[in-house]
């Protein structure tokens, strides 16, 4: 008998997943509504590329971002719903992890390049933006790395205890 936390409404083996999905569909629209025309939040994000707006950053930049994170979506559902097995279960944990790496590598990255400024950034980088990058976009990215993280690791487990024990012959 396996006993359930109370009050949380999900299973600890799913929660993470259902987080990382949550924070992937959130990203997403955010990407989608700057791509329709919307600026809140923009132009501290992309500096000039914000007022111009140049075609190839529409495209890739916020139409392409806003996919892959509806992909990363998906992908952390699977983490928490799913029941994959063998090579399927493997790979998605392989993606979370991978995905979770590239997270943290560019939140932890560029705040530490923002607060040591190690590339000097002082001339390409305002202090609007350099505020608001330390605050709110690499926490937030931390965060979303963090979250994937957990949810591979805790889908690796889920799948782990669903396994029958091995026998023996």
């Amino acid at each position: 008998m396996r006993l359930q936390p109370r009050g949380t409404g999900a299973e600890p083996s799913t929660l993470w997943g259902r987080i990382a999905c949550s924070w992937a569909a959130a990203f997403a629209g955010l990407h989608f509504y700057w791509a329709v025309g919307g600026d809140v939040g923009l132009s501290v994000s992309a500096g000039p590329l914000a007022t111009e707006r140049p075609l190839w950053f529409v495209v890739a930049g916020l139409w392409g971002v806003g996919a892959l994170c509806l992909l990363g979506a998906w992908l952390a559902w699977l983490l928490a719903r799913s029941r994959l097995q063998g090579i399927a279960a493997a790979l998605a944990r392989w993606l979370g992890w991978s995905v979770s790496a590239l997270l943290l590598a560019r939140g932890i990255g560029i705040e530490v390049l923002l607060l040591t400024n190690t590339a000097h950034l002082d001339t390409s980088v305002s202090v609007g933006q350099r505020v608001w990058t330390l605050a709110l976009w690499n926490p937030w990215f931390i965060a979303g790395g963090l979250a994937f993280g957990l949810a591979a690791l805790r889908s690796s487990r889920h799948t782990d205890a669903g396994l029958p024990p091995p026998s023996r012959s």
